[in-house]
């Protein structure tokens, strides 16, 4: 008569293997909780792009950003962009009509996004530079 043999994993395979799942995941679940603010954060960007859009079009026909320096100035309301749930306020600078739009408090920690317009009145030009703390912070870097 022949001995069935046993089959199957032993004990200790079963624990090297749960070891090895568990660093696993203790090193994906951080990475996957700034990936999904970083997604979040991408709809306030998105949220910024109409206001982008109507001060380029408001310098390019008045020519100076001291004509586009408010929401009436420039064809656009501040609800356009606080529509957005993770939009918890925007505003326009009155001295360089830069752009300011802040995250909503709990979902990205407040996080700003600044869009300030450069106008090169010469080449009739706008280049814009972005700042805030979704670009400062290497911990909470979402844009």
């Amino acid at each position: 008569m022949k001995k069935k043999r046993a089959t199957g994993f032993t004990l200790i395979e079963l624990m090297i293997v749960i070891a090895i799942v568990g660093i696993l995941v203790s090193v994906a679940l951080p990475l996957y909780g700034n990936f999904t603010k970083r997604a979040k954060f991408s709809e306030v960007i998105a949220a910024s792009l109409p206001v982008k859009k109507a001060l380029e079009v408001c310098l390019q026909a008045k020519f100076s950003p001291e004509k586009c320096n408010t929401w009436d100035k420039i064809g656009v309301t501040s609800n356009q962009v606080t529509a957005v749930d993770l939009v918890d306020s925007a505003s326009i600078d009155t001295t360089t009509a830069a752009l300011t739009v802040v995250g909503h408090t709990t979902e990205l920690n407040g996080a700003t996004y600044i869009a300030t317009p450069t106008y090169d009145g010469t080449l009739n030009t706008i280049t814009w530079a972005f700042t805030g703390t979704c670009k400062t912070q290497q911990t909470t870097r979402y844009c």
